[in-house]
């Protein structure tokens, strides 16, 4: 019950930083006048959370499916996963919509709540340098996910609505990893390579391409900075 407890606490805590990342963008939004600076924030934040979401598939999510599976089933969900967000993306896009970044930090944070829930128990520094990690993650992410739902045509009340619901998603992830996924090591490695293949996806066919802004090579920096917080905290982690 101790665990459980901590596990929720700190579930939580991580989690509580999408709703931060979102509460910061609408600030940004409002005091923010349009113009070179602020398209110039908007962008390297995009780049930024890119490069921490791809730090997390490289370091965090691939790895435990590498070792958890052979060539051929390891293939074929990461490509699952891949195929799966293709049809998503194009669903959303033809609907009008542009929820990429959105759908990334999902397919980021939850599979790493999960873990974060299957590994406490049998590693307690693991489990909370992970909760860091993911803290980390998530306040830029919601941050671009916040633009995204705006661009998308919702209002900022419903934006910020969004983002607070979801931030309680990682505790209902970490106690599903906890309770039920503890002792099933490769359905969470399987999970979290089904994640990476729609991850990688949305990297290169959404976030990749919003970063650029033109005459401008700041942004591709923010991308080496995420991914430089991705190393650091596999470092941590190790």
């Amino acid at each position: 019950m101790e665990n459980l407890l901590e596990i929720i606490g700190y579930s939580f805590l991580s989690g509580i930083t999408v709703f931060l990342g979102g509460l910061l963008s609408r600030s940004f939004e409002n005091h923010f006048q349009k113009g070179l600076t602020k398209d110039t924030i908007v962008h390297v934040s995009i780049a930024f959370g890119g490069g921490i979401i791809a730090a997390a598939v490289a370091f965090v999510l691939v790895p435990q499916g590498m070792v958890a599976f052979h060539v051929l089933p390891m293939a074929l969900i990461f490509l699952a996963g891949a195929m799966t967000f293709f049809f998503l993306d194009r669903y959303i896009e033809n609907k009008g919509g542009s929820l990429s970044q959105l759908l990334a930090m999902l397919m980021d944070f939850v599979p790493e709540a999960i873990a974060l829930g299957a590994v406490f128990a049998t590693d307690h520094k693991l489990g909370l340098l992970l909760a860091i990690f993911i803290g980390l993650q998530n306040f830029p992410e919601a941050f671009n996910s916040y633009i995204d739902l705006r661009k998308s045509g919702y209002s900022a009340r419903k934006c910020l609505l969004v983002l607070f619901i979801l931030s309680f998603s990682g505790i209902l992830a970490a106690i599903t990893g906890d309770l039920f996924l503890s002792n099933t090591p490769n359905l969470t490695a399987a999970l979290m390579l089904f994640s990476s293949g729609g991850i990688l996806y949305l990297i290169f066919q959404d976030i990749a391409p919003m970063s650029k802004l033109n005459k401008s090579w700041v942004p591709a920096i923010g991308a080496n900075l995420g991914f430089l917080v991705g190393m650091i905290g596999q470092k941590l982690l190790g």
